[in-house]
């Protein structure tokens, strides 16, 4: 029997992809005024942050490009007009593989004590790999949100360039 966790995880993961269908490498770089990072960034972020939740913790393989804590981890930001050194295609290829590995790695686990306890920034204690992955679903609904922000913005932007 499938675990209810990895269809919710599957549902806002597939919310997410939908969102950037089609968006290109340019639009998804763009960092309107008012804002310290971009689409590409804020997916970025999603995986880096679900990766090591889901698997760092656990003390499991995991699949984490080395630029990405660099460039994704909590607290950093894109340079305006800086090239990152990851494409957006990369990006959404290891966003739409890693439910799967999830689910396939954890799948009748999920009350599993990890390996490591974590405190996150908010104050929310996580001990077991069931607490990690819902603390996804909050995680990428925000970004998913903020995702919608920053597309609206862009195309906004995009239709006033091409006015004037």
């Amino acid at each position: 029997m499938s675990e209810y966790l990895f269809t919710q995880l599957r549902f806002v993961r597939g919310n997410t992809l939908k969102l950037v269908e089609g968006l290109s490498e340019e639009q998804s770089q763009i960092i309107p005024d008012g804002f310290n990072n971009n689409i590409k960034w804020n997916l970025g972020h999603i995986y880096n942050i679900l990766e090591r939740n889901a698997f760092y913790f656990a003390k499991e393989d995991w699949v984490m490009p080395e630029v990405f804590p660099s460039l994704f981890n909590p607290g950093t930001k894109p340079e305006n007009g800086q090239r990152m050194p990851v494409s957006l295609s990369e990006i959404l290829e290891l966003l739409e593989n890693q439910i799967d590995r999830i689910e396939n790695t954890f799948s009748g686990r999920l009350k599993e004590k990890t390996a490591e306890d974590y405190t996150t920034s908010q104050g929310l204690y996580m001990s077991t790999v069931e607490e990690f992955l819902s603390c996804n679903l909050y995680h990428e609904g925000m970004h998913l949100d903020r995702i919608k922000v920053l597309k609206k913005l862009n195309s906004t932007k995009v239709n006033q360039g091409t006015n004037h």
